[in-house]
């Protein structure tokens, strides 16, 4: 049987075809997560849900709200820190944004401004618990571009912590180039931390500088993709200090591998390197700054006995593939065959 390897076999549970469409979001357990579900029911057009994320709806009723977004087709969030305070029982959240709508005809407008959100305290319901919900808010159209530089720098006066602009770019990119491939959300079995992003800092040098030369630093960001029953998958965005944030691309090899009698379980006949290809999104893996490394160990089945794993290391402002290991028998045994390997970083 001829089995050609290059992402891996079956790993991973979700097909992008699932999320073609924007996803379902209903989450109301911080102000941001609010946010973004009341655009997302607004994306989707549901505006009875949007509507309901309202303590003090800006509308008579959901038609007239629904009104308001009629010629709205799509829209973009970026999300600052918000500001907290208790008061009551309550906290209140301050929680700047910026908005870019997008009408049916193409036109774009950016709008800036702020929400406040309430957010009672569970312990104070015997029944009938409240959830946070939109108190008001106050966007306004702005010539500003649409970027983390135009978050606004206070809220009713209040002043807001500050903001992580290159993370927040970063999960503008990773919502833009990875929402119909990656799920997101929780997955049955994958740690609510894994779930969050991941940020590190990376000093480096360019190949031609000197350690005369001062240190470049890079950020990486690892996001959570999709979760299985055995793997779960990342995809990570960097920038190098200078340039925009952008994902990052692995080199991995692609193999053709035979069995013996065109049995998976049986022997392999043959595993010969066809080339090299790349790829965004890595299984099981994990950044170690101690080394500066990528590990990923991709279970082909649920036992692990076939796999393929990939270390890859951050030199000279990139990373680069220095091993490669696959374990194509499916016979119980964890015996990896190396099929790449270079030197460490220098």
């Amino acid at each position: 049987m001829r089995k050609l390897v290059s992402i891996g076999v079956p790993a991973l549970l979700l097909s992008t075809s699932a999320f073609s469409q924007t996803a379902f979001i209903d989450d109301r357990s911080s102000p941001d997560a609010v946010i973004r579900s009341l655009y997302n029911a607004i994306d989707r057009k549901e505006f009875a849900r949007a509507y309901s994320y309202f303590a003090n709806p800006p509308a008579d009723s959901v038609e007239a709200y629904a009104e308001g977004f009629a010629d709205a087709e799509t829209s973009e969030l970026l999300l600052g820190a918000a500001a907290e305070e208790g008061a009551a029982g309550s906290v209140y959240y301050r929680q700047p944004l910026v908005l870019r709508s997008v009408a049916e005809d193409g036109t774009e407008t950016v709008y800036a401004g702020c929400y406040t959100l309430q957010a009672p305290n569970p312990a104070n319901f015997a029944e009938g618990y409240t959830p946070m919900a939109i108190e008001d808010g106050d966007l306004q159209e702005t010539d500003a571009e649409f970027s983390p530089e135009a978050l606004p720098q206070d809220c009713a006066g209040e002043e807001l912590p500050p903001t992580d602009a290159a993370l927040l770019e970063a999960e503008r990119v990773f919502a833009a180039s990875f929402a119909e491939r990656c799920g997101g959300g929780a997955m049955e079995g994958v740690a609510t931390e894994e779930l969050e992003p991941q940020s590190f800092e990376i000093g480096y040098r360019y190949m031609h500088e000197t350690s005369d030369d001062p240190l470049r630093t890079a950020r990486l960001f690892q996001f959570f993709c999709n979760g299985g029953a055995y793997n779960i998958s990342q995809v990570y965005l960097m920038s190098d200090g200078e340039g925009p944030v952008e994902p990052v691309s692995f080199a991995v090899p692609e193999l053709d591998i035979r069995y013996e009698n065109d049995d998976l379980e049986g022997a392999v006949e043959e595993m010969t390197q066809l080339g090299m290809i790349t790829r965004t999104e890595l299984v099981n893996s994990g950044y170690d700054p101690d080394t500066q490394a990528i590990v990923s160990a991709e279970k082909w089945r649920g036992v692990g006995d076939a796999s393929a794993s990939g270390r890859w290391i951050f030199r000279y402002g990139t990373f680069s593939l220095v091993s490669y290991e696959v374990d194509a028998t499916y016979d119980g045994q964890i015996n990896p065959e190396q099929i790449i390997g270079y030197g460490e970083a220098p």
